[in-house]
């Protein structure tokens, strides 16, 4: 049990999720950082990824660590059982909480006196009737660092998170345009955010990941725009293979980087941004064009003009921006 936390704890789980289940083993997987995430938001000619998502994606790598503890489990005991790594509408972190591995914060992630913020967590649901751990309880106290630094306020209050100003959100599963408003406030932040999680105070007892697999590869981490926004869907397939970024999918990435490059200000993007006018899918050309306007000024950008096959709506209306800002 030493590749997941020093305690495996358990607490009755809900229901609804299976019928037969009557407790939760809820297990940490340690992903600590070996340097602080906050220094990467300085590059700002290169795209930050969060902690998280810089190495193999943890879903499989857990996934297939829990069901080989489970299949033990069920052939030594003949218990019933069944696992998750954030892949069904199991609430994790309460149960997390529950069984004693942590509390949530006032980020409303998951935080541990062990490990901080950097966990993450797998369930395996039984039929057996197990002895309980004692809940976590708040050790937050009057901390407020995570809420104060979040660069898009999406915090309404402690514990109360509003995903539609969260960059993580924003970035990995917002389908759409990103609101004008929220764009230069992500800086260069591409996939995900570890602002609220780095600014912690509990992160002083975390360790740095043991697991190879969760590292940081050379593809992953802090990469330069102007080799991203280069990628085309094969080539982001290929450099992203086997990693939670691909989540994102190309589009959204292109446009994720897209306004990282605008808030860059660096003269070297303009050539890739201006590439990508003409880019397949709205949201790129119309994140192109944003770019565009920041890299260049309103005015000079405004007179490239929108190029005559150019019928969508949400990129013309990004056009007009230019040239008749509100």
């Amino acid at each position: 049990m030493g590749w997941l936390a020093e305690t495996a704890a358990r607490r009755t789980s809900p229901d609804a999720m299976w019928k037969e289940a009557r407790t939760a083993i809820v297990l940490a997987m340690n992903y600590g950082p070996d340097h602080d995430p906050l220094d990467n938001l300085a590059a700002t000619g290169k795209g930050n990824i969060s902690v998280y998502a810089r190495g193999r994606d943890y879903h499989q790598l857990i996934k297939g660590r829990l069901k080989q503890l489970a299949g033990q489990l069920a052939s030594r005991t003949g218990w019933q059982v069944k696992v998750f790594v954030d892949t069904a509408p199991l609430m994790e972190k309460p149960l997390a909480q529950l069984a004693g591995l942590g509390w949530q914060g006032k980020h409303t992630n998951l935080l541990s006196r062990q490990l901080g913020n950097w966990f993450f967590l797998g369930v395996i649901l039984t039929d057996a009737v197990l002895e309980y751990d004692q809940p976590e309880s708040d050790h937050c106290g009057g901390c407020r660092a995570c809420l104060d630094i979040c660069p898009t306020g999406a915090f309404a209050g402690p514990y109360q998170l509003d995903a539609r100003r969260c960059i993580s959100y924003l970035t990995i599963e917002h389908d759409g345009m990103i609101e004008a408003g929220l764009r230069k406030k992500m800086g260069n932040r591409i996939f995900g955010c570890d602002d609220c999680l780095a600014v912690c105070p509990w992160n002083k007892f975390a360790q740095q990941a043991q697991e190879a697999k969760l590292k940081a590869r050379a593809a992953s981490g802090v990469t330069d725009l102007a080799d991203l926004l280069g990628l085309d869907e094969a080539g982001f397939k290929t450099r992203f293979a086997g990693s939670p970024v691909r989540r994102a999918g190309h589009a959204r990435f292109l446009r994720n980087c897209l306004i990282a490059a605008g808030n860059a200000g660096e003269a070297g993007l303009v050539a890739p941004a201006q590439k990508l006018l003409t880019h397949a899918d709205y949201r790129v050309r119309a994140s192109a064009v944003w770019a565009l306007g920041q890299l260049l000024g309103a005015d000079k950008a405004g007179k490239l003009g929108p190029p005559a096959t150019e019928t969508d709506p949400i990129v013309l209306a990004e056009w007009q921006m230019l040239t008749q800002p509100l």
